[in-house]
């Protein structure tokens, strides 16, 4: 049985992304994530957040063993993610 390509609403991004090594996953998550394409976000940095905060961040992303990891162990995880 084949594996399904994922969904994705911008096309030529994911490619690109593809092309770059990213996983199907990664690149269709980061490809269908609404102005992913468009610079100048203004997030603050991994450092000025709450535990809570990154938490919550880990969750949406999908990383396991979030539950307990420690603040400096989320930002790592998140960065790598």
């Amino acid at each position: 049985m084949a594996a399904q390509i994922p969904s994705v609403k911008n096309e030529e991004q994911y490619e690109a992304l593809r092309d770059k090594g990213y996983s199907k996953e990664k690149s269709a998550r980061i490809a269908n994530t609404p102005d992913s394409g468009e610079k100048g976000g203004k997030a603050e940095k991994y450092e000025e957040r709450t535990k809570e905060e990154l938490y919550q961040q880990a969750q949406k992303v999908g990383i396991d063993g979030r539950s307990k990891m420690s603040k400096k162990e989320l930002i790592k995880a998140l960065r790598n993610n």
